[in-house]
């Protein structure tokens, strides 16, 4: 089996004490290859060193809204820069984050839409984090990728950990989005998830991790890792009563055809 884990935070350091050990059972799990999107510009190099240090290892660069007060706004043209000489798959992890208060929102935003404008200007798909501003990053796409009525943005990308309705990941799918998810689908409780993973075209999904977050039910408070991509497949098998192997090589394709991967 061919998996494609489309977000995973293998540079972080709880991962460094057994990094190679993880990749070597995500392999074994049948997780070929990863996208590894960074957080914060001082990430970048050694994200970059983590992603050189074994095949399948896919960069990502970008700003995170929950590390806002490491950012700042010479960062942005530090990415645009690093994204020209590095080549990376994918901007990102970028977004908003509504659930923590005390983020600025405002600050949020300008960051956000300074790397759409980075990924639309480089044609390179954007990976957004949403947690609770679902509708306020779809305007943002709306906005900077010059959508209108009917037909897709000129950006492109996937909302991962998706939480939010299903007339919103309609939304994105009209601007040309995929939805990430990963572990929360495996929570019974997650009930408006699972009916949309049931329903949903299999062609705007992809399947993610998280790692070292949001491990699956059965693994509720450890480190998370790719090699559990598995778990979170079989889960979304069963729930829309489809054979692992299809759902496999569609989520694979699809990951290839936005992030332009390599065959593995």
């Amino acid at each position: 089996m061919d998996l494609v884990d489309s977000h995973c935070h293998l540079d972080v350091p709880e991962f460094d004490p057994d990094r190679a050990q993880v990749v070597a059972r995500a392999r074994d799990a049948g997780v070929r290859r990863q996208v590894v999107p960074a957080i914060h510009a001082a990430g970048w190099p050694g994200l970059r060193d983590t992603c050189r240090a074994a095949p399948g290892l896919f960069p990502a660069y970008g700003l995170h809204p929950l590390f806002l007060a490491e950012h700042q706004p010479a960062h942005l043209e530090r990415l645009r820069e690093w994204v020209e000489r590095e080549q990376p798959v994918a901007v990102g992890e970028c977004g908003l984050d509504f659930f923590v208060e005390d983020l600025d929102r405002q600050a949020q935003a300008g960051y956000f839409e300074a790397q759409l404008r980075l990924a639309r200007d480089a044609g390179l798909p954007v990976i957004v984090h949403a947690r609770r501003a679902v509708d306020a990053v779809i305007a943002a796409i709306r906005r900077i990728g010059g959508a209108k009525s009917g037909q897709p943005s000129r950006l492109r990308g996937v909302v991962h950990s998706f939480a939010g309705s299903p007339e919103q990941a309609r939304q994105l799918w009209d601007l040309g989005f995929l939805v990430g998810l990963g572990g929360p689908v495996t929570y019974e409780r997650a009930q408006r998830l699972r009916r949309l993973v049931a329903e949903m075209p299999l062609e705007f999904l992809l399947l993610e991790t998280d790692a070292p977050d949001q491990p699956d039910a059965a693994h509720r408070g450890q480190r998370n890792e790719p090699a559990r991509l598995r778990t979170v497949l079989d889960t979304i098998a069963m729930l829309r009563d489809e054979d692992p192997a299809a759902i496999a090589a569609a989520t694979t394709a699809n990951a290839e055809r936005l992030f332009g991967l390599p065959p593995a």
